[in-house]
């Protein structure tokens, strides 16, 4: 009888007992911990091979200017199958030209005000039935508005809701049902910095972009099992020549001063062209959530960790900008231009509003 007999025939039944038991259960555990690590490589596997875009369709609302018409040159460059939309016509021709021009591939246009919830659905039902299927739908047709909140009026709120939030679930939701009985595809929804933390003289445009990050993080959970991936998008500062189509109120040339400057600068936001390439490859790989700018991602981090301070000093920022305007007029930014929005500070900004389309005809 060797050690271990002679140990085990000394055990009483109950010791035994026991020892069998949780020798059975850490085989378990074993066999469990092995599933799970290769649950966890398998899907490690299934991210590196990625979604290719070669072939598949894309169809992002907002298409013809600005991040807009810098992803659909992308996506086109990536071999997808790109689609576009956008309230005004012309807009939507020179965008086309700009794409081809660019990228040597066609791209389908289609007229849509996207707050209006059966012109939307509509159009999704177009672009289904031209390609057979979405594989890509990007959210990304918004509107900002800018000024203090004494100048600000319950429909500046109701509209920029309308274009920034239920757009995305217009869209998304007559989308939806085709691509889940596929079982693989993307919603790239484009929200915005201002979802995460509230800027001062902005509050429309965060109230919605708030709405946008939950409606868009929500729905990546529900839909995780699904094959259909959610993904995030948050932009910081980009140099997308929009700030000329942004809309004004308050004392209207002070508030564009500011907003121009401080989103067409080389220090504090991104060029277009380059946010573009970062938001495909979060489409590819099927990303929880891209911000864009470490400016944008530190200040991001810093709210969540205090958010009480990160209001204060907000506070203290807004101490800087305009005060309110006895004017409750509504004017876009290239109404509200001034010698220093036209000076070489601004300069990368109006070079991106001329080749990305921002420039009114």
């Amino acid at each position: 009888m060797d050690l271990l007999e002679r140990f085990d025939f000394h055990l009483s039944p109950r010791t035994k007992k026991f020892m069998v038991g949780a020798a059975a259960a850490t085989a378990g555990g074993v066999v469990l911990s092995a599933a799970a690590v290769g649950l966890a490589v398998s899907a490690l596997l299934r991210n590196r091979r990625g979604f290719s875009l070669a072939g598949k369709v894309v169809f992002i609302t907002g298409g013809s200017r600005g991040l807009g018409l810098a992803m659909a040159e992308e996506f086109a460059r990536r071999r997808a199958k790109v689609a576009i939309c956008a309230r005004d016509a012309e807009e939507l021709v020179r965008a086309r030209q700009c794409i081809e021009r660019e990228t040597q591939v066609t791209v389908s246009t289609f007229v849509c005000d996207v707050s209006n919830r059966a012109q939307v659905e509509n159009t999704v039902r177009q672009v289904q039935e031209q390609f057979g299927a979405i594989d890509v739908l990007v959210n990304n047709a918004g509107v900002t508005s800018v000024g203090p909140v004494e100048n600000q009026t319950i429909a500046d709120f109701e509209e920029t809701m309308q274009v920034n939030f239920w757009s995305q679930v217009y869209a998304t939701l007559a989308a939806l049902p085709e691509m889940r009985r596929r079982g693989e595809a993307r919603i790239v929804n484009i929200t915005s910095i201002g979802g995460k933390v509230s800027m001062p003289h902005m509050l429309p445009y965060c109230c919605s972009k708030f709405a946008a990050v939950a409606f868009s993080e929500g729905l990546r959970a529900e839909l995780a099992h699904t094959g259909v991936k959610v993904v995030t998008v948050a932009p910081g500062l980009m140099r997308t020549g929009s700030h000329i189509n942004a809309d004004f109120k308050g004392k209207h040339s002070q508030e564009f001063t500011w907003f121009s400057l401080s989103g067409t600068n080389p220090i504090m936001s991104i060029s277009v062209s380059r946010a573009a390439r970062q938001i495909a490859d979060a489409t590819v790989r099927g990303r929880a959530e891209l911000i864009i700018t470490w400016q944008a991602e530190l200040l991001a981090r810093i709210h969540g960790i205090a958010p009480g301070l990160t209001t204060e000093l907000l506070g203290l920022v807004s101490r800087t900008l305009p005060s309110a305007g006895e004017s409750g007029e509504k004017r876009k930014g290239h109404e509200s231009e001034n010698v220093v929005t036209k000076s070489p500070l601004t300069a990368l900004g109006q070079m991106a509003a001329r080749r990305y389309n921002q420039t009114p005809a």
